[in-house]
């Protein structure tokens, strides 16, 4: 079950000269190189949110809120032998009366960083219980911890980039290249996938 690879990012950054009054020696006229570059960088998600539904209906309420109540522990200890923190596991319970009997249905959603272990507790569950649960396709999504160290790096990457373009560019001519006089990220782009 391998995730969608999500659409690139882009950052593009320009190497202009210095304002009038900010530090550094006065640069010589036609001695500025103005490039400009960019990079891409793409990032698997690093979360995996699954759902998985159960129900009973029974004639009696003690039994409907049983058959739901064993199925959820054992879901619960689970995904807790296999190494899901409690705190990764949230449960939603719903009791109604239906016609002539008593239904209880439940939802738990279990956040997995590790998408082997995801896989190893669905199909132990699918093994153990059945039909008697439904387990939805799992989401797969970025934190937001993950979507900042992307941004980070594609900067860091396109200015490398630019700063290689401008040597190539420098040594063509025969000149060194000095330190940047203005770095600035012009436009981003992120696609979700």
């Amino acid at each position: 079950m391998a995730p969608p690879a999500p659409p690139p990012a882009r950052v593009f950054a320009e190497l202009d000269p210095a304002p009038e009054g900010r530090g550094g020696p006065p640069a010589l006229p036609g001695r500025e190189v103005h490039v400009s570059g960019s990079a891409e960088l793409s990032a698997l998600p690093d979360r995996a949110r699954v759902s998985l539904r159960l129900s009973s209906r029974k004639e009696a309420a003690a039994e409907a809120r049983s058959s739901v109540s064993r199925r959820l522990q054992y879901i619960a200890h689970s995904a807790r032998q296999r190494g899901v923190p409690e705190e990764n596991m949230t449960v939603t319970e719903d009791f109604s009366r239906v016609e002539n009997t008593y239904q209880m249905e439940a939802e738990v959603c279990i956040i997995f960083s590790d998408f082997g272990q995801m896989q190893n507790v669905c199909n132990l569950l699918i093994e153990k219980l059945g039909t008697s649960v439904t387990i939805n396709p799992p989401h797969f999504y970025h934190t937001p911890e993950a979507i900042d160290t992307l941004r980070r790096q594609v900067c860091v990457t396109a200015v490398g980039n630019t700063r290689r373009k401008a040597q190539e560019v420098c040594r063509l001519f025969g000149q060194a290249l000095g330190k940047p006089l203005l770095i600035k990220e012009e436009e981003t782009k992120e696609w979700g996938g």
